[in-house]
């Protein structure tokens, strides 16, 4: 199902974003994590309380009790959740839209391969870049943990936290992918594609907020991924991560099924 030429090529064109991306995040991830002790801590804390609105808005609350519950206030809130996301708009339009818009795609259509065989090879592509950067995120966190804090993250929470993680991303990732392979202009791919989980963002920012704004999170997916509620093990937050994953493999199902049916004036 995939091709394995066009998997390498594309995968190799992913990685000046990878690098970007995860260089930013290695250097939020390690100030973060580094920020637990008690004085610094009590710092971010008042930051919380001096600005209490505008730092729920983030997913930032005070009064973590261990690092890993820290670490999801300061990080699963607003960093964790956008330069993934960023990675998937960006190279969700390249994969497909962009190759239409170019008129390039005739040179991959043209090749004895179908077209499904295509798709599935640049949604391949899409996926397994939110799998290396999420994955380098997580080893880079355990390696500042171990560093900054020994002992005091536990690991096993954590990977189930970035796997709750990956969900929402491959998510957004699918929309992305979806909305790259119904169009042919780049300016409605990437309007669609980064409007539809950008405005998601937007309701959940204001949901955090709470009192009226709070009814917001019942027209976001955001809602569904639930940091705090899966470091409990909390039977209602792993099902909501299992909803996304669901959803992102039919997302990816229809981008593929309708990439393969569309005409293509190329």
């Amino acid at each position: 199902m995939i091709q394995a030429s066009l998997y390498r090529r594309e995968i190799k064109g992913s990685l000046k974003l990878l690098i970007i991306l995860g260089a930013v995040m290695t250097m939020y991830v390690s100030i973060i994590i580094s920020m637990y002790d008690p004085e610094m801590a009590e710092l971010l804390d008042s930051y919380v309380e001096m600005m209490p609105e505008l730092m729920a808005a983030v997913g930032m609350t005070a009064g973590a009790q261990s690092l890993l519950e820290f670490m999801s206030s300061y990080l699963y809130g607003f960093i964790l959740l956008i330069f993934p996301m960023l990675f998937s708009i960006l190279r969700g339009n390249a994969l497909i839209c962009r190759y239409i818009e170019k008129g390039s795609m005739v040179y991959l259509t043209a090749a004895p391969v179908k077209r499904r065989t295509i798709a599935f090879t640049q949604a391949a592509v899409l996926m397994s870049g939110i799998v290396l950067l999420l994955a380098y995120t997580t080893g880079l966190e355990i390696g500042c943990a171990r560093y900054y804090f020994p002992n005091e993250l536990d690991i096993e929470k954590l990977i189930f936290l970035n796997l709750g993680l990956l969900s929402l991303q491959l998510f957004i990732s699918g929309w992305c992918f979806l909305a790259s392979c119904f169009f042919s202009d780049a300016k409605y791919s990437i309007g669609v594609g980064a409007g539809v989980p950008v405005l998601m963002y937007v309701l959940q920012m204001l949901a955090n907020v709470g009192g009226k704004a709070e009814k917001a999170k019942y027209f976001t997916f955001f809602t569904l991924f639930q940091p705090d509620g899966i470091i409990a093990m909390e039977n209602q937050a792993l099902l909501g991560a299992g909803i996304l994953l669901a959803g992102a493999v039919l997302l990816y199902i229809a981008a593929i099924l309708v990439f393969s049916r569309r005409d293509l004036y190329i």
